[in-house]
């Protein structure tokens, strides 16, 4: 457990410093949007593009994992639909809803598996990412379109303009090409992606809102308890059922253990979703991560 915490308690202490900074109008507001943008769009993709333009694809790990996100995510939407059937609930909540189950922080996700599994642990979440972005996001897009009915341009459309899933893509194709990484590219790639992540943290912290937990608690309370504990649940029994190695087990308990992703509400407020509830499950998933991603890796 102490191992543990010694490798994740940096993380969120990225995290609230990045709110302790905005909170004090620290370098400025308007610094945080455009932190948060070039991240977003520069630095991260280098991040993930980088990972899958060296990682070995012809991976015997690769079906395994595919299997296992791919059970695990489908067994979970499936729960979601039967629940929203049986609450009545409005694509704008069940979309809110949905996000703050199934989506992840990739930011988190990819810094808690550098500090406790390695450059292994990174190629092989840099192949998970691959896989669950585009699914996640279709789930979601679905979700709070349910009532309006959504074409496949309306939900390939904003898959093509994700940065991530572009630089998944690209990342991918430049491996295949066997063109390698030449003429210091590879370096000047792992310099953007240093800068990512701890960027990436200090804009979730920046982006939490205490002040949207009022007035729905009870949503939140077992919302937070779903994502946090129930999907971490779900993802070890996949592994065991798959009889997955514990490196491949470890990476897809972390996923499934994450709290949901900020740029949810981004998406939230663009389709018409439940913004209150968005910004709510975003702020108190993340921080009561803090407590829960350290006990679910040290229990499971």
């Amino acid at each position: 457990m102490s191992t543990l915490l010694q490798a994740l308690w940096p993380l969120f202490a990225l995290i609230v410093g990045g709110y302790a900074l905005r909170s004090r109008d620290f370098p400025s507001e308007a610094f945080w949007p455009g932190a948060e943008r070039l991240n977003y769009f520069l630095l991260f993709p280098a991040l993930l593009f980088n990972s899958l333009a060296t990682a070995p694809l012809i991976n015997p790990a690769l079906p395994r994992l595919a299997a296992a996100v791919m059970l695990g995510l489908g067994l979970a939407w499936i729960a979601l639909l039967v629940a929203r059937r049986l609450r009545g609930w409005s694509a704008a909540r069940f979309g809110s809803i949905t996000q703050g189950v199934l989506r992840f922080n990739t930011y988190l996700g990819l810094a808690a598996i550098g500090s406790l599994m390695g450059k292994e642990g990174l190629a092989l979440a840099a192949l998970m990412l691959a896989l669950m972005i585009p699914v996640v996001n279709v789930m979601s897009i679905w979700a709070l379109t349910a009532e309006r009915g959504v074409s496949v341009r309306g939900l390939l459309l904003p898959m093509l303009k994700n940065p991530l899933i572009l630089a998944c893509i690209a990342g991918v194709l430049f491996n295949l090409s066997g063109l390698g990484l030449p003429g210091g590219s590879d370096r000047l790639l792992g310099l953007l992606a240093a800068a990512s992540l701890p960027l990436g943290l200090l804009c979730v912290g920046a982006a939490l809102k205490p002040q949207e937990l009022s007035g729905e608690v009870p949503a939140l309370g077992w919302n937070c308890l779903i994502r946090l504990i129930a999907m971490p649940l779900l993802a070890w029994g996949v592994a065991r059922l798959l009889h997955l190695p514990p490196l491949e087990s470890g990476l897809l308990v972390v996923f499934f253990a994450l709290p949901t992703a900020p740029t949810a509400y981004v998406l939230a407020r663009q389709l018409g979703g439940d913004s209150h509830l968005m910004a709510g499950i975003i702020t108190l998933q993340t921080l009561l991560a803090a407590a829960s991603l350290p006990l679910v890796m040290a229990l499971l």
